[in-house]
């Protein structure tokens, strides 16, 4: 589960990601904070995802705790290997694959373009945007390990 609350200052953030990471405490899941290590560190999260402009991964490694899992935005195949060879990384979140209520006025990559970011890269790649429940064969058809989404788990 990631944590993505960009208007939340460091203190009540800090707070959030230490609540979550008790809550699931004893179970498979893990909490990650989005582009704030510092943040991740200082409340026990399991890992931190990094923006595609953020700093290196390799970078965070050096830093942080094993096993501690670390995750790279990416919006294109270059943008994949240029981070699969930086090294650092666990995984990689490519998108938008659909079009998305979340990421209005993004072009859509498709199932094609997600196909050539999973073929491009050894790291496993979980698709993002427009993620129904519908869409997850040809998603996972396309090479994607898995899936990332934020309205497919709306009420």
């Amino acid at each position: 589960m990631q944590i993505r609350e960009r208007d939340l200052d460091g203190g009540p953030l800090t707070r959030l990601v230490a609540a979550c990471v008790a809550a699931v405490r004893g179970t498979r899941t893990r909490i990650l904070v989005n582009d704030r290590l510092d943040i991740a560190l200082a409340a026990g999260a399991h890992g931190v995802h990094l923006r595609a402009d953020s700093f290196g991964a390799c970078r965070v490694r050096s830093m942080a705790p094993r096993p501690f899992l670390v995750g790279r935005s990416v919006h294109s195949v270059e943008e994949a290997v240029a981070a699969a060879d930086e090294g650092g990384l666990d995984y990689l979140i490519f998108g938008t694959v659909f079009e998305s209520a979340s990421k209005p006025g993004h072009a859509a990559a498709g199932v094609a373009g997600l196909a050539a970011v999973s073929g491009a890269t050894r790291l496993p790649v979980l698709a993002i945007g427009g993620m129904t429940r519908e869409r997850i064969p040809d998603v996972m058809a396309a090479g994607a390990s898995g899936v990332a989404a934020i309205s497919m788990f709306g009420y």
